[in-house]
């Protein structure tokens, strides 16, 4: 394993909400875009959140790619859906999306394993 997504988000969920409380109003107008720009309109949220992985691996950026591959995992993308948006992300970020690529398909795989754990009944021991 490369990283561990999962706890990278987590990590970056607490340093976040000293974001939001250091400066509330910009972390509001910033949460109302992301609602009105994720709102199932002629693309529904699946789609967009495709969109923003993609642009999460062109833009390389490790918190992006860790919170929109789980989205991505909630909103029931296949890992083929991921994969083709990999290809997208690769042809418009070029080499450098080739690596960043490899790590959301290695944080989609982790959020599917932890959604499929949680999923699971306990053992009985």
């Amino acid at each position: 394993m490369h990283k561990n997504w999962i706890d990278m988000t987590g990590e970056l969920s607490v340093a976040l909400r000293e974001v939001r409380g250091g400066a509330p109003d910009v972390m509001k107008g910033f949460s109302a875009i992301a609602q009105a720009a994720l709102k199932a309109n002629a693309l529904d949220t699946k789609t967009k959140e495709l969109i923003a992985l993609a642009i999460s691996v062109a833009t390389r950026c490790d918190g992006c790619i860790g919170f929109h591959a789980e989205a991505a995992v909630k909103q029931g993308a296949t890992r083929d859906e991921i994969m083709e948006t990999m290809g997208m992300a690769i042809y418009m970020g070029a080499g450098p999306s080739v690596m960043y690529a490899a790590q959301a398909v290695e944080a989609y795989d982790q959020f599917v394993a932890k959604k499929a754990a949680a999923a699971s009944p306990p053992a009985a021991e």
